[in-house]
């Protein structure tokens, strides 16, 4: 555990991730005083989250599990922001750079390992994410990412299973309802393949689901962090957190 910084919470998921995400190219522009730059400086020690609210419900937010997919790590940024100055309902944890080596890096995998094929395995990052929701209780998790054109999904979507829980669809229905993004559903989680933070989350009893927006590897494009940060404010939304109209549709 960290220190409090006003009223967040901050502290350590994993120590072996640790790096100085002000050296991706891509991101250091938006890293100035407050809190991007908080979270540089905490990213050095590893995978850190900021934790704000109190009550239920509980909820997660996971950006960065990719290295080299920007907007939704400086999305995560700008919803940290936004929820110390607003009135919350509930807890909000957020993990807004999974795999600062990674990022640092501007790379996909972090230490030679998919952080999205390895949540069910011991002494990765993401499992440590997905035991800490576990630990905490959490009522449902999302976890954020960006996709190249061309690339699988390669649109803007949540991904989401119909079993064992099928709140991941209810979630996914209302974040696409406001935007542009489709649902992606499978049947079952991890019936595509094993490992994914979502899956892992939605077969343990925390409905979970994954969003995507569109920006080419390593960059942020127009419009796509803004893009990535409305689906997380309409997650939030969904599940009562945030008491204000969040406008859709970008």
């Amino acid at each position: 555990m960290f220190v409090s910084e006003d009223s967040v919470e901050v502290s350590l998921i994993h120590d072996g991730s640790g790096g100085d995400i002000t050296r991706n190219p891509a991101l250091k522009p938006y890293i100035h005083d407050g809190y991007p730059r908080v979270i540089a400086e905490y990213s050095l020690k590893g995978t850190v989250m900021f934790s704000l609210g109190s009550g239920r419900p509980s909820v997660m937010v996971v950006a960065g599990v990719h290295g080299n997919e920007i907007p939704p790590q400086l999305a995560a940024m700008r919803l940290l922001e936004h929820l110390a100055s607003s009135d919350i309902s509930g807890k909000v944890h957020v993990i807004p750079i999974a795999a600062p080596w990674a990022t640092m890096k501007n790379i996909r995998w972090c230490r030679g390992r998919d952080l999205n094929r390895s949540a069910g395995t011991p002494g990765s990052v993401t499992n440590a994410i997905f035991r800490r929701a576990l630990e905490l209780g959490v009522d449902a998790l999302a976890d954020f990412h960006s996709t190249a054109p061309g690339s699988r999904p390669g649109v803007e979507g949540v991904f989401c299973s119909e079993e064992p829980e099928p709140e991941s669809v209810e979630i996914a229905r209302h974040i696409t309802s406001r935007t542009s993004s489709r649902v992606l559903c499978y049947e079952r989680a991890s019936s595509s393949y094993m490992g994914a933070l979502e899956d892992e989350c939605n077969l343990a009893g925390i409905p979970s689901v994954t969003c995507e927006v569109v920006s080419e590897n390593g960059t942020v494009r127009e419009g796509s962090y803004e893009r990535s940060l409305l689906q997380m404010k309409l997650f939030l939304e969904y599940m009562g957190i945030l008491v204000e109209g969040v406008p859709g549709c970008l």
